[in-house]
């Protein structure tokens, strides 16, 4: 993994099942790494913060700060893949947090990474966002308070494929970041013109944030990419032309360094999903790599 990543010059890496070969091979890298905490595992680091020190004894200290560890995700979309497991996220993180302070460990941030569809409640407008109930007052936002209190950031997937796919209505080129006189929507209450759809669920979710009172909080996209190939027979826009034309229009995007109309310094950081197409997939998936299972790139992306 880490001589792809330093061959296709990729600076940082989140990792989704924190398999500690992996870990070690990104030692003495200048690639920076997110870790992801089983959901699974959140009810015992919640009851037991020995149990959270262990996880990291196994991940964490045999490599850190060789290899560059800035922050740890508690799970992935936990408020709708496993929402039992949810009230245990802030204790969990508490926890986890102590226990790296018992390691001398300070500069590893706690977060959680939440998916944009299962908690926000509209991008259009973005201005009308909030996070959706129960789960916003419950979960979301004393987790934002945390987040503050401990300077760390929101983590979020955002996939405009999925938002097309449910609103037809949207032209695809603006989901594919294409310029085209026709390719904008205005935020009615805001007055705002977007270009492009990843913005405005960017935008949905810093709204979101204000209505909870931590509309400042640095916000990382955990994942985002366009399938090169679709799970069925009627998703004929996951394809690799599409593909590509997201993923170039989005490094494009975030390089020109012009941020969101909401956010003018834009998302602190942005991980595409995914780097390699799996193995073997079960019938009926997407296909997300930006490289083939021979590691051979798909696409010509800077």
């Amino acid at each position: 993994s880490s001589a792809i990543t330093t061959t296709l010059r990729i600076p940082s890496v989140r990792l989704t099942d924190s398999d500690p070969s992996v870990i070690r091979s990104f030692s003495y890298t200048n690639t920076t790494i997110i870790l992801t905490v089983p959901n699974s595992y959140i009810p015992a680091f919640a009851a037991n913060r020995s149990l959270a020190l262990r996880w990291l004894y196994g991940h964490v200290l045999p490599f850190y700060p060789r290899s560059k560890i800035t922050l740890i995700s508690l799970g992935n979309d936990v408020s709708d893949s496993q929402p039992d497991v949810s009230p245990f996220l802030l204790p969990a993180a508490r926890n986890l947090r102590l226990a790296l302070h018992d390691l001398g460990i300070y500069k590893i941030s706690v977060s959680t990474t939440f998916s944009f569809l299962n908690i926000i409640t509209t991008a259009f407008p973005p201005s009308n966002a909030e996070f959706q109930q129960p789960a916003g007052e419950l979960i979301v936002k004393p987790w934002l308070q945390f987040l503050d209190d401990t300077n760390s950031s929101f983590l979020v997937n955002i996939y405009p494929y999925n938002m097309y796919r449910l609103n037809y209505e949207i032209p695809i080129g603006f989901a594919l970041f294409q310029e085209h006189p026709f390719n904008f929507r205005d935020d009615v209450v805001t007055g705002v013109r977007y270009r492009n759809l990843f913005d405005m669920m960017v935008d949905a979710v810093i709204s979101a944030m204000a209505v909870a009172g931590h509309e400042n909080l640095p916000v990382i996209v955990a994942e985002t990419g366009w399938p090169s190939s679709g799970g069925n027979v009627n998703e004929a826009d996951a394809n690799e032309v599409y593909a590509e034309m997201y993923l170039r229009g989005l490094v494009a995007h975030l390089n020109s360094g012009l941020g969101t109309p909401l956010r003018k310094e834009g998302v602190a950081e942005t991980y595409i999903y995914e780097l390699v197409d799996k193995d073997v997939k079960p019938q009926g998936t997407r296909n997300w790599g930006v490289l083939y299972q021979n590691m051979t790139k798909k696409y010509n992306i800077e």
